[in-house]
């Protein structure tokens, strides 16, 4: 598996200010779902306030915290975006705990975080847990660490969790092995979601688990933690422009790893028949996109058109992957069966969207369940997706389509809590100092890149004596060799992003076709 360093570049990543909120679609047409509780707090505000997109947020007030805790806030500003909820802040040396009364249920809790130095809360010291109920959803955590790692002043993570018995509690607790040590959160929201957009129901056997026997079933007893949302094949919508839960989908050029001649079919005039799926699933325009594998089928035979996603090691995820034939071609079943992999394992072997929804312009999609394990060490690892055209004596078409992708984290006896980005400078010296050097890591690749660098030198000082002892016929005043040495190169960051030397981000001269890998 390919070895790209991102740190769950998706609503961990990108869930910031710049997405907003709405009540009803931007084309003024109602929401297909509308939630019973929907709770937005301003955590640390003393009144209600509305964002720049007109969402109301309500003063954290005594109605929700728990009294016992002595709890400081402070007022600060984002550099850019909408500063709500991330003005304001609730902070503190010792445990504190909102409390919420909702209907009983599953929901999302969303947490916003703007982590920076509030007066004597340094930002480096900020390590706490996060627990609701008998979950750990965050343990040790730096929201400092964490913004450094995603370059981002602000962002949100995204929970959902089932209540029982209609009060959810969300505690903060300092680290206690930590000196000076403190939680803070920004901005609390609480939102229903239908019974079984992902818990399954009573009534479901269950889904496919990969390379396992039995079905897999989300229980009630579970927390999941949302990683991705993908719009695949197309642009990024915003909350207001999902279905009524204020679910962020994001593009999917990032993840693909392998596009190959890949095509982008569209068609806006199609109108999605919601006859198999609720209308709530994802929103109209996931449906209205798509990735292709193209059409040449002796190419599309001999790859396999892939995505990958960085993850924690260690735990179980829930993968689904929204479907919807819209082209014309596509109209019978067998006209477009493909394989789908998950981490390289072959999930489905015949799949067939017009079999699966009855016919074309159908929503459909399919559920899986993926056990990404841990290597010694391993904290982190990529998760693939992959489709395939199935063999030609089955399809009509060599290809094979996807319209969207979600993918969440499922709680193991109860813990969400993965690790803290490694190696990361909170805050820069006070003066300047070398690189603190780090432990490499030594695989093949490694020693191989060790074995050029030796050769390499040697090179170069084969290079440099033949520079002072050569003949003086060379050509003087050649400049050849003192432009390249002297050429201001921009540094590029672990995604691929071209940053120029002032620090601003220069225009993304990757050609389509061009991965993302380690920069040694």
């Amino acid at each position: 598996m390919k070895n790209f360093t991102r740190r769950y570049v998706s609503l961990l990543t990108k869930l910031s200010v710049l997405t907003l909120f709405h009540f009803t679609f931007s084309d003024g047409s109602p929401r297909p779902y509308t939630p019973h509780d929907d709770i937005a707090l301003d955590c640390g505000s003393t009144a209600n306030r509305t964002d720049l997109s007109g969402r109301s947020w309500i003063a954290d007030n005594t109605i929700y915290l728990d009294h016992s805790d002595k709890v400081s806030f402070f007022s600060s500003f984002p550099a850019e975006g909408n500063s709500i909820p991330y003005a304001t802040a609730r902070l503190s040396r010792s445990q504190f705990t909102y409390s919420f009364s909702v209907t009983p249920g599953p929901k999302f809790i969303r947490l916003h975080f703007y982590p920076t130095s509030y007066q004597e809360f340094d930002r480096s010291n900020s390590f706490f847990d996060v627990h609701v109920g008998g979950y750990t959803l965050l343990r040790n955590f730096s929201a400092a660490l964490t913004a450094d790692d995603l370059k981002l002043e602000v962002f949100y993570l995204e929970f959902c969790i089932h209540v029982d018995d209609g009060k959810l509690n969300i505690r903060f607790s300092p680290n206690p092995n930590m000196p000076d040590s403190y939680a803070f959160v920004n901005g609390i929201q609480i939102m229903s979601m239908p019974d079984n957009l992902y818990y399954t129901s009573d009534d479901d056997t269950g889904f496919s688990f990969v390379n396992e026997v039995n079905p897999y079933r989300i229980l009630k007893n579970q927390a999941l933690q949302t990683l991705y949302r993908v719009n695949v094949g197309g642009s990024s919508i915003s909350p207001g422009d999902d279905t009524g839960m204020y679910r962020s989908w994001f593009g999917d050029g990032e993840y693909l790893t392998n596009g190959g001649p890949s095509v982008l079919p569209v068609n806006l005039s199609i109108n999605p028949s919601f006859s198999v799926i609720p209308n709530y699933s994802a929103p109209t325009p996931v449906y209205k996109t798509a990735r292709t594998m193209g059409t040449d089928k002796t190419v599309n035979e001999n790859y396999r058109l892939t995505w990958e996603f960085q993850v924690d090691a260690g735990f179980t995820y829930y993968v689904r992957l929204h479907f919807c034939e819209f082209q014309g071609e596509i109209s019978v079943p067998g006209d477009r069966v493909f394989q789908i992999y998950i981490d390289n394992i072959v999930a489905e072997h015949q799949a067939d969207v017009i079999s699966w929804a009855g016919g074309r312009g159908v929503p459909v999609y399919r559920d899986y369940a993926v056990m990404i394990g841990r290597a010694g060490k391993e904290m982190e690892r990529n998760l693939s997706i992959a489709v395939h055209p199935a063999p030609a004596w089955r399809t009509k078409y060599s290809d094979a389509i996807l319209n969207g992708v979600e993918i969440f984290k499922l709680s193991n006896d109860g813990n969400l809590a993965g690790s803290n980005p490694q190696g990361i400078h909170i805050s820069p010296p006070t003066k300047s100092l070398p690189p603190t050097p780090t432990r490499p890591k030594y695989n093949i690749r490694t020693t191989f890149v060790i074995a050029v660098g030796i050769v390499s030198a040697f090179v170069a000082v084969s290079a440099l004596y033949i520079l002072i002892f050569r003949p003086k016929s060379r050509v003087e005043g050649s400049s050849s060799w003192y432009e390249l040495s002297n050429k201001d190169y921009s540094s590029v960051d672990r995604r691929g992003k071209v940053f120029a030397s002032d620090g601003k981000q220069s225009k993304d001269t990757r050609s389509p076709d061009t991965k993302d890998c380690d920069i040694l």
